[in-house]
């Protein structure tokens, strides 16, 4: 019965955090989906339903042996960059329904340090 309620509480914290942020054209949502070996990152503008930039853990270049902190950061400083090149400036972030901490906190970070402003 515990697991029961910790993915009700999980899909009524996503559900709160959606209705609270919602990506334009001006200002698109910078998404984020965590699993246990990978972390992905979206840019979406929610008014067309379509993706602009989309881009995982996978993607890195190099193979040297860093943390999964540190991978989630240099993440969220390609994204950023992509995210320049394509003249997006100002994002919304979207945590999804994970705590804004570890990976998630480094990711939003690096995109904050890649020029990202949210």
């Amino acid at each position: 019965m515990e697991k029961k309620n910790n993915v009700n509480k999980k899909t009524r914290r996503k559900i709160r955090i959606r209705s609270k942020v919602q990506g334009i054209s001006e200002r698109p949502r910078l998404s984020v989906y965590r699993s246990n070996k990978y972390i992905y990152a979206q840019i979406i503008n929610d008014e067309k339903g379509e993706t602009l930039i989309g881009i995982s853990e996978k993607e890195l270049p190099g193979k040297e042996k860093i943390n999964k902190t540190e991978k989630a950061k240099n993440l969220g400083k390609i994204i950023a960059k992509k995210a320049i090149a394509k003249k997006i400036k100002k994002v919304v972030f979207d945590r999804g329904n994970y705590a804004y901490h570890g990976r998630v906190k480094a990711l939003a970070e690096g995109a904050r340090e890649g020029g990202l402003e949210f």
